[in-house]
């Protein structure tokens, strides 16, 4: 007779330390000392945000929740904890939601060599989520989320849409384990130059990060707005749509339509705010996205005030600022 197999949906993060064969036979005892802490933080956070170790095998782990969005808050946890410790071991996580076999406590299944498909993919520091992870908790969790197309697993038949996790913290991490050339001395930028260079630095950083990483992985050098998920989209839409309509009705009706005036700023700030992780937004011709936002901003009051074309002063200033930047930076580094 056979055995009645016993299936569950989960969560399932999967861990693994990079090199870590290199690091044992570097340091040996270090190492293993490295990694029974990496250990114990994995433990207690893992416990903390209700899930289980299904499974551990040399450096790597395989966890399970019922959560998904506490199974993001625990690997960025687990990310930012590890980063602060430094103690020489750089972890990728993988998450996935999908149907397994349980065996015991043991895991077993597609579900469990998807989330380890995802781990291998990730950067040192860095965690990959599927698309069915991202569709539970992109509207959950205030955090960034890059699209990184469709890629081709091992061993998997079907490519897979895959997402990166972004979080201050994770990025440090990231940028600390990748080599960098020998800093000079360097002003301090004002408050419109370390907008420009934030969001230049994150969008080349994205590109440039998978520069050696063969073709199944995502760039955006020649993509500057994108790719849009079909959520981002949406919102794009519904936001044009919107401002866009009632901006005209305030034109035609000679600026009898005074909603337009608090819907026009109100968005602005959201668009601000989060452009570039609700909205999917990158540099475009070069410059930051929030400049871009600040000039469109500045033409649009023009428009309604029915004044002259005064808008053009400030927004050439702020374009003409942003090349001069752009055109420095190399210089600088």
């Amino acid at each position: 007779m056979t055995a009645q197999i016993t299936r569950k949906l989960t969560t399932i993060l999967a861990a693994d330390a990079e090199r870590f064969s290199t690091a044992m036979e570097a340091d040996e005892v270090g190492t293993f000392g490295a990694l029974k802490s990496a250990r114990a933080v994995f433990q207690r956070l893992i416990e903390r945000h209700g899930g289980r170790i299904a499974n551990t095998a040399g450096d790597g782990l395989i966890a399970d929740f019922p959560s998904v969005v506490e199974a993001v808050h625990c690997a960025i946890a687990v990310q930012q904890d590890l980063a602060a410790e430094d103690n020489g071991l750089n972890f990728r996580i993988g998450i996935h939601l999908g149907d397994v076999i349980c065996d015991g406590d043991d895991l077993i299944g597609e579900g469990v060599n998807l989330a380890a498909r995802l781990q291998a993919m990730a950067e040192p520091g860095g965690i990959l989520i599927s698309r069915q992870v991202y569709e539970q908790v992109h509207n959950k969790l205030t955090i960034g989320f890059e699209y990184l197309g469709e890629q081709q697993a091992k061993n998997l038949p079907e490519e897979i849409d895959v997402y990166r996790i972004s979080i201050g913290a994770q990025d440090a991490q990231i940028n600390r384990v990748r080599p960098k050339a020998k800093p000079t001395p360097r002003k301090r930028p004002s408050k419109v130059a370390q907008v420009w260079n934030d969001n230049f630095d994150s969008y080349n950083s994205a590109s440039d990060d998978r520069s050696d990483q063969g073709p199944n992985t995502a760039r955006f050098s020649d993509r500057p707005f994108g790719p849009l998920t079909p959520d981002q989209i949406r919102k794009w839409r519904w936001i044009g749509g919107l401002v866009g309509g009632a901006v005209a009705l305030n034109v035609i009706s000679g600026g009898g339509f005074w909603v337009a005036w608090p819907l026009w700023v109100l968005t602005f700030l959201y668009c601000f705010r989060h452009g570039e992780t609700t909205l999917g937004l990158r540099p475009f011709k070069t410059i930051p996205v929030r400049i871009w936002l600040l000039m469109v901003f500045l033409i649009g009051i023009n428009i309604m005030s029915f004044s002259g074309p005064w808008a053009i002063f400030p927004v050439g200033a702020l374009l003409a600022y942003s090349l001069l930047l752009r055109g420095s930076k190399p210089a600088e580094e």
